[in-house]
């Protein structure tokens, strides 16, 4: 899931975007795959991510990759969640293969909801519509669109280059490729770094581009359950005890606490570089804030901005609610999922326990199963960070590239145990209301897409050596 702050429009002066890019012949063969994945439905537990992968690994093949380098794999409790890992051999056994990673499953979406077809690619007035356009069958399309033109060219890199899609990504609950793949076959993806989704750039209504950024560090998603219960009875003899008010107080009461600001070296980058960019209030706010991080002035000036304000802490937010048995009856039971995006160097333990005293006796607190890592925020590395910035140069001249931190998850989280730092690449621009990631008539603007497939290709060359 891939999501940039809303300020960054003051970080540079506005650059046009080019004009509909004119389809090369590489362009057309990118767009059938692409056009294939987005139209094969990969939601978990009602499409198939083992279909998509098996699909991509024909492709392979036909590119020239022996069937050693191309490996499918899911698990019998999931058949079809499955995913696909391809390795291109480098010539330097001394130099660390590097990993380019995606995720091809997606959120649900219902037809009746939708203005189109979710499942099925429509170009209407320069941009692509369809559930997954963007989350995550963009890189994951230009991730494997870069392989097969390796594979094509007979290109031998330095380092050894491999391509991690998997699925789960979206839903907390389900089977994790990515996870399975560190826990249970990491010599597939053990690499020196990783280049995965959460960067990428911003551009106006208009498609004129703002900024660039490279995800440096994410916070980790973590969910709670709060649960009330209660003996009940007929509702015609009401009593002050009630699951419902009890729950609801306790919701009432995350709603008014705000965790306190925290700050960590990309972070501080970034409102660094927003503060001088901002004019009045915000800029100056941001500029005390980062002085003295317990200014409740300052920050309730800046949180008006809501990505900045989940840019500076952990952020909780109540997303579920279930309660009740019958209508004519007393609730016996009420229960709400809390949604928290720990920010890195907290802790589940630590936010669990602040949740509980906010909840009170009447209410239990506790933290859903699977409890994922927090991620590590990787360095501020010039061996990736240059190239990344000269080719921006190049791609996207006059438009800068600021650290940040991701207030969205990803399965980066799950290559900290393998000591693999995590990079969100720039390159693919969207705009200011995120093109409905995760909502209704997702999108992506045509020459995104393929002006960010040539960057993320040069890119992958240039690490590669």
């Amino acid at each position: 899931m891939r999501f940039m702050v809303r300020s960054l429009a003051a970080v540079a002066a506005l650059v046009p975007i080019a004009a509909e890019a004119q389809q090369r012949p590489d362009q057309k063969a990118f767009f059938a795959l692409y056009k294939e994945l987005v139209e094969t439905n990969t939601v978990v537990g009602q499409g198939s991510c083992t279909r998509a992968s098996q699909q991509l690994a024909t492709r392979m093949k036909a590119a020239g990759y022996a069937d050693s380098a191309v490996t499918l794999f899911s698990v019998p409790d999931h058949p079809e969640d499955g995913g696909i890992v391809v390795t291109l051999q480098g010539t330097d056994a001394a130099a660390g293969p590097m990993l380019l990673l995606g995720h091809l499953d997606v959120v649900a979406a219902k037809r009746e909801d939708w203005v189109r077809d979710p499942f099925k690619l429509i170009e209407e007035d320069g941009f692509y519509y369809a559930r997954g356009t963007v989350d995550d069958k963009a890189m994951s399309a230009v991730w494997a669109d870069t392989m097969i033109r390796f594979g094509q060219e007979k290109y031998r890199p330095k380092r050894t280059i491999k391509l991690a899609l998997t699925c789960g990504e979206e839903t907390t609950y389900a089977f994790n490729g990515a996870q399975w793949l560190a826990d249970n076959r990491p010599e597939l993806v053990r690499a020196e770094f990783v280049l995965n989704e959460g960067g990428g750039g911003r551009t106006e209504t208009n498609g004129k581009r703002q900024a660039l950024a490279v995800q440096v560090g994410e916070k980790a998603a973590q969910n709670f359950t709060f649960a009330a219960t209660n003996p009940g009875g007929h509702s015609s003899a009401p009593t002050p005890d009630n699951a419902i008010y009890e729950l609801a107080d306790a919701i009432k009461a995350v709603q008014g606490y705000e965790f306190p600001i925290k700050f960590t070296d990309t972070t501080r980058a970034f409102f660094g570089a927003t503060s001088k960019a901002l004019p009045a209030p915000m800029g100056p706010a941001i500029t005390r804030l980062l002085a003295n991080p317990a200014d409740k002035e300052a920050d309730a000036i800046v949180s008006r901005d809501k990505t900045l304000h989940s840019s500076l802490r952990t952020t909780c937010v109540a997303t579920l609610v279930n309660a009740g048995h019958a209508e004519n009856a007393l609730p016996q039971r009420a229960t709400a999922t809390v949604n928290c995006r720990i920010f890195p160097g907290e802790s589940v333990d630590g936010t669990l326990a602040k949740l509980k005293e906010l909840a009170g006796p009447k209410v239990t607190v506790t933290a859903n199963q699977p409890v994922r890592p927090i991620a590590v925020p990787p360095p501020l590395d010039p061996k990736i960070m240059g190239p990344l910035t000269t080719l921006a140069a190049k791609h996207f001249p006059g438009v800068p590239l600021v650290p940040m931190m991701s207030t969205g998850a990803t399965d980066s989280v799950f290559f900290g145990t393998l000591k693999m730092p995590v990079y969100g690449v720039p390159g693919i621009f969207l705009e200011p209301d995120l093109n409905g990631i995760h909502g209704l008539n997702e999108r992506i603007r045509v020459t995104s897409l393929y002006e960010g497939r040539d960057y993320l290709f040069d890119l992958t060359k240039a690490l590669a050596g």
